[in-house]
């Protein structure tokens, strides 16, 4: 395969255009080397995009980014083909670590973004009433109704996440940023989650990134997975997904997507300088091994 895989860059033909990353480069202070170089993607409204690499190939970055927390030292971003550098309620973000509000509840941490400057600025009563309904059809969507008076300490890890979710698409987002959201969640629960979120997807009609570890959730997850190289971080595949807009759990064992797990996985050991993981076992124990 040609890993520039520059036909893959864009959405397919027809499509519009809602985040054009152009040949963005990221330096942080005091660095001799980049965190990202030349950077270039295009990705469509309501497309599903998920990104994979090797520790430290720029990733997480790059969301970030694209979510207004970093600033790029070069390049342009585009969302909806206006310029941007910073943060947007058109652009909302998932972390692993959930950060809900302990002292508020799952109804009152799903409708904390209605409180900030940004959502308040000349509402009327029916906007206020609007966001309740809005609140009440996310707590459905989620699976949270009955929990909506509960504490966050109260709820189980994925239940967390749900309200983490559904805070950020209280605002209806045109952009959803996820990073590793399910990455701290057992193997059975990230499953419920993989369909949750899919669901979402369809439902909500966001255009949706997502950063991961785990090959297969992206695989799953993605309508294109990115697989981004360290030293310094860059694009350097781009897989179309051979599957379905509708998926299900029973897709994972098909060949099809085996094949290409496969293919990705080689990848990330070859761009990682590790061409099997008993290289990297070892590398690793000679890093832990005390010193003579």
């Amino acid at each position: 395969m040609d890993h520039s895989n520059s036909l893959h860059l864009k959405p397919p033909a027809a499509t519009n255009i809602k985040i054009a990353v152009k040949r963005i480069f990221k330096r942080f202070d005091g660095s001799q080397v980049d965190a990202l170089q030349d950077v270039s993607l295009d990705i469509a409204d309501n497309e599903f995009v998920t990104f994979v690499g090797a520790s430290g190939c720029g990733k997480s970055t790059l969301l970030r980014i694209i979510g207004g927390l970093e600033y790029h030292t070069g390049g342009e971003l585009q969302v909806s083909g206006r310029t941007v550098a910073g943060p947007g309620i058109d652009r909302a973000m998932v972390f692993q670590h959930y950060s809900l509000y302990p002292w508020l509840s799952v109804r009152e941490n799903i409708k904390f973004c209605r409180r900030l400057q940004a959502h308040t600025t000349d509402r009327s009563s029916s906007d206020v009433e609007a966001a309740g309904g809005r609140a009440d059809a996310l707590l459905s969507l989620m699976g949270l109704t009955a929990n909506a008076d509960a504490w966050p300490n109260q709820l189980s890890g994925g239940m967390q996440q749900r309200v983490a979710i559904a805070r950020a698409l209280m605002g209806r987002p045109q952009i959803l940023l996820m990073d590793e959201p399910f990455g701290a969640l057992d193997a059975q629960t990230r499953e419920v989650m993989h369909d949750l979120i899919l669901h979402v997807h369809k439902l909500e009609k966001a255009t949706i990134v997502f950063v991961t570890h785990d090959v297969e959730e992206a695989i799953y997850l993605g309508q294109r997975v990115v697989l981004m190289a360290p030293r310094p971080g860059r694009i350097d595949t781009v897989y179309q997904v051979p599957l379905p807009k509708e998926r299900t759990q029973e897709m994972k064992h098909a060949p099809e997507f085996l094949a290409l797990k496969r293919e990705i996985l080689n990848r990330i050991r070859e761009t990682s300088g590790m061409k099997t993981d008993f290289e990297l076992l070892e590398k690793l124990s000679k890093a832990a091994a005390p010193a003579a």
